[in-house]
């Protein structure tokens, strides 16, 4: 979060609950259907998360599908410094979007933005599928550092932390998530 000592990892299922609450705004405003896609593997995660945790709470005609997409095909610097950037593990999954992409209202979900270059990936593999209505990106943890022109829509978290540190998201064996920073 913001304010906190720049090497602390904030909660990860309370960052969950407030990215949640950011996205079931939207769910109360906005009376479109919404497909949930999450990106392999930490987002992937985050999806299923939010997407069982809205299904309890609203009527199926507002939850579309459920989705996941592998970025890996479409990334422009997977083997240039991808262990420092902490890509060693991105490509594993497929994607597997099984509704209707073309008009779909998509939120967009990773674990955490860098560079943005994992959501210009996403996004064209996405469009590889069809062409969305509207796509809102979701992302458990930002943690600046842009390179490319990517705003996440809805945001559990922003910390900062150095280049070379990377921030990892694991799922236990009950499901829980949790959240370090490994240096790089």
């Amino acid at each position: 979060m913001s304010g906190e000592h720049p090497n602390d990892c904030p909660d990860a299922e309370q960052t969950l609950q407030r990215l949640a609450n950011s996205i079931r705004e939207r769910l109360l405003t906005d009376r479109r259907k919404l497909d949930f896609v999450g990106i392999h593997s930490g987002g992937a995660w985050v999806a299923r998360r939010l997407y069982v945790d809205f299904q309890k709470s609203f009527p199926p005609k507002r939850m579309g599908g459920l989705g996941f997409l592998s970025s890996a095909y479409h990334r422009d610097d997977y083997g240039h410094n991808a262990q420092r950037r902490g890509l060693s593990a991105i490509a594993k999954g497929s994607t597997d979007l099984p509704f209707e992409v073309t008009g779909a209202h998509i939120v967009l979900i990773d674990d955490v933005l860098y560079t943005g270059r994992t959501i210009r990936a996403a996004l064209n593999e996405l469009f590889d599928y069809g062409r969305p209505a509207s796509v809102e990106l979701a992302v458990l943890i930002d943690r600046g550092g842009r390179e490319l022109p990517v705003h996440a829509d809805h945001v559990g978290a922003s910390i900062k932390i150095g280049s070379r540190e990377a921030i990892v998201l694991a799922q236990e064996s009950d499901g829980c998530l949790t959240l370090s920073i490994s240096a790089g």
